[in-house]
């Protein structure tokens, strides 16, 4: 049975799509907007009542809309790098947009407040640009490091986080999100209710759950029961809703859906005979490349870090609220690109998936990916790694791409067929 679009995919494009519209009048009404990195505390925001929008889910969609050259275009015309954190700099373009009406969804609406991780003198540049823009306000977070790495991170983080993380990085990021949350009432003069924020970090738990099941069901799958791309949304979506009912729902129906596959014999491909993983950021200028392989090679993408790390990155039980929230973050990069963190949580998951072989996008702003990719090798888990912008589509030809990636299909991964 061939797997057709899910339709938590679908349903959580609606959603997102009547969101934004209805947030378009919300602002032009007068009221607050967040523009925030997919790495920083939203919860805060939620909690709150504060609407914001995902700096890196705006890049996604203005690049899957063919607008990406666009917006790097006016970002050089006013003498800013066009080649640099594209992924995190699109989003500033939009203050530049002479059309803004005619941009994706209606264009990103002017947000009031910027908050980001500064992870890196390029990112911290990007935001204090923001800052310079009228009306608009940036709250920066440190990024800190710990010496001691943790074995097996995956298993501590939901109960044992201040082991895993480290007090000292710990009593950092408190104390800033302490200091953001006075910024947001003396900014907003909204009030931050503690009551209000343990609930929505109950139901980010709950949501999480949700996601670990759903990872685990497709990593036992045989076939692979739905195509990667569709998973995106269905994850993604949610993820960008935490700690609200509908994205605990709709993880929920997302997880429903998949195991009703599993039980059905749903497949992306009848005849898989490969089982592939992507590292990297999603390739969002060209979406359909993760189905290029199923019917020439019967290999089958099962893996993206996207639900992964939902399912492994974001659990934080016990202990006071706003420090669990701290230890979701403060080495939230740690676990996709600091090494060993990372690699070892990589290697983790190839093996938990049964993959046959590792796709590995490779950025400019790439951190971390020789030891990913050594450490995947040693494992004995042959790795491509292709050197692209995920949003940036100048950075690399799709056919050529193409090309690369079954020729090593054929040469290192189903040679011996």
């Amino acid at each position: 049975m061939s797997a057709a679009r899910l339709a938590s995919a679908s349903a959580a494009t609606a959603h997102q799509r009547q969101w934004f519209a209805d947030l378009h009048q919300e602002v032009a009404a007068g009221g607050d907007l967040a523009l925030v990195n997919a790495d920083a505390p939203q919860e805060i925001f939620r909690a709150m009542g504060i609407p914001y929008v995902v700096n890196q889910w705006w890049s996604s969609i203005v690049t899957a809309k063919r607008r990406a050259q666009d917006y790097l275009g006016l970002l050089r015309e006013r003498g800013y790098p066009d080649d640099s954190e594209q992924y995190s700099s699109i989003p500033l373009a939009s203050a530049f947009d002479p059309d803004p009406a005619n941009a994706p969804w209606g264009g990103l609406p002017r947000p009031t407040i910027v908050l980001a991780e500064t992870t890196g003198d390029a990112s911290r540049k990007i935001f204090d640009i923001w800052d310079t823009q009228p009306g608009v306000s940036f709250y920066p977070l440190e990024s800190a490091a710990e010496n001691d790495v943790p074995a097996r991170w995956w298993e501590l983080m939901p109960r044992d986080w201040e082991r895993a993380v480290g007090s000292d990085r710990l009593d950092l990021m408190t104390g800033e999100l302490e200091g953001l949350i006075r910024f947001l009432e003396q900014t907003t003069g909204r009030v931050f209710s503690e009551t209000r924020f343990a609930e929505v970090m109950d139901l980010v738990n709950e949501q999480q759950e949700w996601n670990r099941r759903t990872r685990d069901l497709i990593a036992r799958a045989r076939p692979c029961p739905l195509p990667v791309n569709d998973s995106i949304p269905s994850v993604m979506i949610p993820q960008w809703h935490r700690g609200t009912t509908w994205a605990r729902d709709a993880a929920r129906a997302f997880h429903d859906e998949v195991a009703e596959r599993v039980s059905t014999g749903a497949a992306v491909c009848s005849e898989e005979r490969a089982r592939l993983m992507w590292i990297g950021r999603g390739l969002w200028f060209d979406l359909d490349f993760y189905r290029r392989f199923e019917q020439s090679h019967g290999a089958v993408f099962v893996w993206s870090m996207y639900l992964a790390i939902a399912a492994d990155g974001y659990l934080r039980y016990g202990g006071d609220p706003l420090r669990a929230l701290a230890a979701r973050f403060a080495a939230f990069s740690d676990q996709l690109y600091t090494p060993p963190w990372s690699a070892e949580w990589y290697v983790k998951e190839a093996r938990h998936h049964g993959v046959d072989g590792v796709v590995h996008l490779v950025s400019e702003d790439a951190r971390g990916s020789y030891f990913t990719t050594r450490a995947l090798e040693a494992a004995g888990i042959p790795v491509l790694e292709l050197h692209a912008d995920n949003v940036d589509a100048r950075s690399a030809d799709g056919d050529a791409l193409t090309r690369t990636v079954g020729d090593w299909l054929d040469r290192r991964v189903r040679a011996g067929d």
